[in-house]
């Protein structure tokens, strides 16, 4: 009767359940990033169920995982069962964990991965894309990491999702991160830069490549806040089988955590939702000119370029700031400078004492922005039409990729196997050609240069 007593204790204690999470893929308005992140909306099928079910916690003697407490409902009503017989059959060993490098009943599996490839389109087609890192801020990476959460999207390693994305580890961070193309555990840290622990903040990730044998242990996840004050486990959004979920994981990872390092995204920009400082302004003290400048490559640089761009400054960063001193820093710098209304040396956009002070106090003249240039003249009297001169071999400019995407509309696609590209070549020559053929004209009228009567049958 003991054994029967405490079977309705704790079914009775179980069923009253726990208090749902909301939905961790609905929670799309910008996160505001805290000290401590509750892993709360594990994704396993009894953490699901009884999040659907139960309207209060059960108390911590019960384990704090959900399904664990199934476990312990169904082994209290076997253990009654079983009271009144002698055991029949020795248990039955722990079956091996999914594939998944996080498993710790298989510390070390094997974790095939894609390689390096463009984006794919909804039609398994590659679209190529430049090589850059594209401003992005930690909400936006967060969010982005949210929808295939939401989405349950499916592991594979050769598939596709429909915005392009491998479905694997790997893809999945660069999808996050809004990558040009699919980047793989040997690549993505050209896109980062290497943090410490300390430094880990949501949107960061943390990366385990294996170069002697790429398909054992390596592996890479989304850091997403950590989930105790102890900073020992922190909430990891990662896509393994057999979908993308995200739980709170020990630091750095299951298995091989030694071997996983953390790395920020280069193209990070500052992010108006975050909490601490507004938008625009640092306490940060100026660190000293030495910290500027050609070679220079420190996180000064980061956040000189973070205030630039909030005070107007974006246009002049193709990539987004980061730590390494470039161009994009310098122009940024003048142009900031100038709208103060310096000139000469005081705006040889080199950031100095007073610079810093006006930029991390959120005073002064912002930027303003840039006047549209006056839409071109008509060539030929056919609107829109820039020239001959814009349609040649070692040519690249916007007016070649515009006609590209106009014969592939025409039904010209079939010669640009990788899309068009603001570079002149033999593709976009190819196509012309066939265009001018289709208009029923032969020699030097079918050059496959687009003139003014091709242009305006191009663009009626």
């Amino acid at each position: 009767m003991r054994t029967g007593t405490t079977v309705g204790k704790l079914i009775n204690v179980h069923s009253s359940g726990y208090i749902r999470p909301k939905c961790e893929g609905n929670r799309m308005p910008a996160p505001v990033f805290e000290e401590f992140d509750p892993a709360d909306n594990c994704e396993c099928p009894g953490c699901v169920h009884w999040r659907r079910v139960g309207p209060s916690p059960l108390p911590g003697r019960f384990g704090g995982h959900p399904a664990a407490r199934s476990v312990l409902v169904v082994a209290a009503a076997a253990s009654a069962a079983l009271a009144a017989s002698a055991p029949s059959a020795a248990a039955h060993s722990t079956p091996p964990a999914p594939h998944r490098s996080a498993a710790p009943a298989d510390p070390e599996p094997e974790t095939p991965q894609g390689t390096k490839s463009p984006l794919h389109g909804p039609g398994g087609t590659p679209v190529q894309g430049p090589v850059t890192t594209p401003p992005i801020t930690r909400t936006q990476i967060i969010n982005r990491a949210k929808t295939w959460v939401a989405a349950r999207v499916p592991y594979s390693m050769s598939r596709y999702w429909t915005d392009g994305y491998r479905q694997d580890c790997s893809g999945y961070v660069s999808m996050a991160w809004g990558l040009a193309g699919n980047e793989w555990t040997g690549s993505l840290d050209q896109f980062g830069t290497r943090i410490t622990k300390e430094e880990l903040q949501p949107g960061d990730i943390l990366l385990f490549h294996n170069p002697d044998n790429p398909e054992k242990g390596s592996h890479v996840v989304i850091f997403g806040g950590w989930t105790d004050y102890t900073r020992t486990s922190y909430a990891a959004y990662e896509q393994t089988p057999p979908h993308v979920h995200r739980q709170s994981t020990p630091y750095a990872y299951w298995a091989n955590s030694a071997k996983y390092v953390p790395y920020r995204y280069k193209g990070l920009i500052a992010d108006p939702s975050a909490s601490g400082a507004p938008a625009g302004k640092t306490s940060v003290p100026f660190p000293g000119a030495a910290y500027f400048g050609p070679g220079a490559d420190n996180k000064y640089v980061t956040l000189l370029g973070q205030l630039l761009v909030a005070r107007g400054a974006g246009s002049h960063y193709g990539k987004g700031p980061g730590p390494v001193w470039g161009p994009s820093d310098q122009r940024a710098t003048q142009a900031f400078q100038r709208a103060q209304g310096w000139t000469g040396a005081a705006a040889d956009g080199m950031p100095g004492p007073r610079t810093w002070e006006l930029l991390a106090s959120g005073k002064g003249r912002s930027i303003k922005p840039a006047t549209p240039a006056p839409p071109a003249p008509a060539s030929h009297g056919v609107p829109g039409y820039p020239g001959k001169s814009f349609f040649r071999p070692g040519s690249a400019n916007d007016h070649i990729t515009q006609l590209g995407r106009q014969l592939i509309r025409k039904g010209y696609g079939r010669f640009y196997p990788d899309g068009p590209h603001p570079a002149w070549g033999e593709a976009d020559r190819r196509a012309v050609e066939a265009f001018q053929r289709a208009q029923g004209w032969r020699g030097g009228a079918a050059d496959g240069y687009p003139g003014p009567e091709t242009w305006r049958r191009l663009f009626p």
